[in-house]
C-alpha cells in the first residue's frame, strides 16, 4: 500500500445521467445542498428568476433551462471527497456525456417516476455497461401523477438488463405520498415538501412494523408493506460484486425538488460507489496510487470565464499527486507544462488548487496546447484509451455575415471544435468550412455562442452529406501511400477534422458500400479515438 492510498479510498468520482427533464440538474444541486457545499438551490425551472442552478451557467441554458453543458463540481461529505459531473441530458449532447462517462467511476442514473425508462436513459446505459460502470438508480418525482413502483422496478429491469435491489420504498405517491420506508435502517422518513434549504428537522419514525405507520398512512402503508414483502421474497440480496460490475442497482425513490430521498442517496453514493481503480492505456494499466502522476484530458471548455476568453482543460487525475507548478509532459506532442493557475470547482465558480490525487477532477487553463483525449505524465510515455468521437449525422455548411469577422470565425470554430462542442471541417479542396453535429440543437448552440462569445454572426446552411467516414490505411495495404492516393481521387469530398484526421463525406450509405468495394484496403470508421492514434475499426455492412 502506497502513502497515496489513504487519499485515494477517500475519493467518489461519478456522473449524474438521464433522459431529458427526469430532474437530474435539480438532484445535482440538492446534493451539493445536503452536502453542505451550498446554502441555497436554484431551481432549474424558475428560468426567468435572477437564481439559476449552479451546474448551469452557460447564457443559453439559463434561457431555455436545461443543461447544454457537462459541469463539474467537488466537496466533501462524510470524509469523502465527491467529484461530481452533470451531464447534458440532451440527445443532441450525448458525445459530451460519453466522454464524461469515462472519467468516471460510477453512475447516478435519475428515472422520472412518470415516465419510466425513456430512449436516452437506455443510450447512456449502453455506455455505462460497455464500460462495466456501477450504477445506482433514483426514481424521481414521486410527489406527483407516477407509475406503480413495481412496475417501475420491473421495467428497469426488463429494459435495461439490470438486477434492481430496493433500498427505499415509497408510502403512496402523488398527494397520498407519504414518505419513504429505508429498508437498509428500518424506519421511514416522512414526507414534507421541501425548500431551498435542508431543513435539519426531518420526521423520522423507527421500525417498518411500528403500528403507528398503520394508523397515521393507513392504505397507502398497507399497499407499501404487501409490496415489499413481495420485493423481499423476490429481489435477491444486494451483492456487491454484482453492482460494481454493472450488473445490479440498488433503486432509491424520491422527489428532489423537495428534497426528499437526497440523504439516502448522498449516503449511498459514500458507502457503495467504489474509490478510483487501476485505468488501461495502451501499454500498461495505471494504478491509482502510483507515485508518478498521470491524467488524462476527457473535456474541454472555452469561455467558462467570458471575461478572460479562456480555455479550460478538464483532466481526470488517474495516478499520483497533482501538485500546483509541477512538470508534466504532454504525451502527443512531447511538449512541457508548469500549470500554475489549475483549478478545481464548484460549476463556474472555481478556487486555486495546491493539490489532487487520483479520481480528482482538476481544471488546467490553455490556449490550445491540450486536445481532447491528451495523456498527461511526468515523463511516461502513456495513451489513455477510450475517449469516443462519433461521426456525425447531420451536416451544415458555415460562412460569416460579415467578412470583416472571417478571423473570429475561425478562432471561435476551432475553439469549439477543440472542446467537442461541435465538429469541424475543413474541405480538401474548397473553403467553406462544414460543421458536423449528432443533434439540430448543436448547431443552434454553436451559432449563439459564435455570436455572443467570439461576435460573429454566422450563416449556417444545409449541406448535402448524411454519411461521415474518419478513413485509415495499415501499413501493409500502403500505408500513407495509399491513404493519400484515395484523398487526392476523392478531393471533392474529403475534409480535415480538428486533429487533421481525414474524413469522407457522402451524401447516401449507398455511396459507402461501393466505396468500400472500389477501394478495399481502406479501412472506414464511425468511431475514432484521440488524434487518430487509435482508431476502432467498425465496418458498415
Amino acid at each position: 500500500m502506497s502513502e497515496l492510498s489513504p487519499q485515494v479510498r477517500r475519493r467518489r468520482t461519478f456522473a449524474i445521467i438521464s433522459h431529458p427533464d427526469a430532474g437530474k440538474t435539480t438532484l445535482t444541486e440538492k446534493l451539493l445542498l445536503f452536502s453542505g457545499a451550498i446554502q441555497i438551490a436554484g431551481s432549474v425551472k424558475a428560468r426567468k428568476a435572477s437564481r439559476h442552478a449552479t451546474s448551469d451557467w452557460m447564457e443559453i441554458e439559463k434561457q431555455r433551462g436545461i443543461s447544454v453543458a457537462s459541469s463539474v463540481m467537488q466537496m466533501e461529505y462524510r470524509d469523502c471527497v465527491i467529484n461530481l459531473l452533470d451531464t447534458p441530458g440532451h440527445q443532441d449532447f450525448s458525445e459530451d456525456t460519453y466522454r464524461v462517462l469515462t472519467a468516471v467511476d460510477a453512475a447516478l442514473m435519475v428515472i422520472d417516476a412518470a415516465n419510466g425508462v425513456e430512449p436516452q436513459t437506455r443510450r447512456l446505459l449502453q455506455v455505462c455497461r460497455a464500460r462495466n460502470t456501477p450504477i445506482l438508480t433514483f426514481v424521481n418525482k414521486m410527489d406527483r401523477e407516477v407509475q406503480e413502483p413495481l412496475n417501475l422496478m420491473d421495467e428497469i429491469e426488463r429494459e435495461l438488463g439490470m438486477t434492481v435491489v430496493p433500498f427505499t420504498w415509497p408510502v403512496g405517491m402523488a398527494k397520498f405520498f407519504g414518505g419513504v420506508l429505508d429498508l437498509r435502517k428500518d424506519q421511514m422518513r416522512v414526507f414534507r415538501p421541501g425548500e431551498d434549504r435542508v431543513a435539519g428537522d426531518e420526521e423520522v419514525i423507527e421500525g417498518l412494523a411500528n403500528p403507528a405507520l398503520a394508523e397515521r398512512f393507513g392504505a397507502a402503508y398497507e399497499q407499501s408493506a404487501g409490496e415489499i414483502e413481495l420485493v423481499r421474497e423476490a429481489a435477491p440480496a444486494f451483492d456487491e460484486t454484482e453492482f460494481l460490475a454493472g450488473r445490479q442497482t440498488p433503486m432509491f425513490f424520491g422527489s428532489a425538488i423537495n428534497n426528499f430521498g437526497v440523504q439516502e442517496v448522498l449516503d449511498a453514493l459514500v458507502d457503495l460507489a467504489p474509490a478510483p481503480a487501476a485505468r488501461p492505456s495502451i501499454q500498461r494499466t495505471v494504478d491509482p496510487d502510483e507515485k508518478k502522476f498521470t491524467g488524462v484530458v476527457f473535456k474541454i471548455q472555452a469561455n467558462m470565464d467570458p471575461a478572460h476568453r479562456d480555455r479550460i482543460a478538464f483532466v481526470r487525475v488517474a495516478s499520483g499527486k497533482f501538485e500546483r507548478g509541477m512538470r508534466l509532459k504532454v504525451v502527443r506532442s512531447g511538449k512541457e507544462l508548469r500549470p500554475n493557475t489549475v483549478v478545481t470547482f464548484m460549476s463556474q465558480r472555481r478556487e486555486l488548487l495546491e493539490e489532487a490525487f487520483a479520481g480528482d477532477i482538476i481544471g488546467i487553463p490553455n490556449h490550445g496546447v491540450l486536445q481532447l483525449g491528451d495523456t498527461l505524465t511526468e515523463g511516461e510515455a502513456l495513451q489513455f484509451t477510450g475517449l469516443p468521437f462519433f461521426a456525425p449525422e447531420m451536416f451544415r455548411t458555415v460562412e460569416v455575415a460579415d467578412p470583416l469577422k472571417t478571423k473570429q470565425l475561425k478562432a471561435g470554430l476551432q475553439q469549439l471544435g477543440e472542446e467537442g462542442a461541435i465538429q469541424v471541417f475543413r474541405p480538401a479542396a474548397g473553403s467553406v468550412l462544414m460543421l458536423g453535429a449528432v443533434g439540430q440543437l448543436q448547431f443552434e448552440v454553436v451559432a449563439h455562442r459564435l455570436e455572443h462569445e467570439y461576435s460573429c454572426k454566422a450563416r449556417i446552411a444545409p449541406a448535402r452529406y448524411n454519411v461521415a467516414r474518419w478513413v485509415t490505411c495499415s501499413d501493409e495495404n500502403g500505408g500513407d501511400k495509399e491513404l493519400q492516393r484515395f484523398i487526392d481521387h476523392n478531393a471533392h469530398r474529403v475534409a480535415f477534422d480538428a486533429v487533421n484526421a481525414p474524413t469522407v463525406l457522402l451524401e447516401y450509405a449507398g455511396e459507402l458500400r461501393a466505396m468500400q468495394d472500389n477501394w478495399p484496403k481502406i479501412q472506414f470508421h464511425a468511431l475514432r479515438e484521440h488524434a487518430g492514434l487509435v482508431f476502432q475499426k467498425q465496418m458498415d455492412g
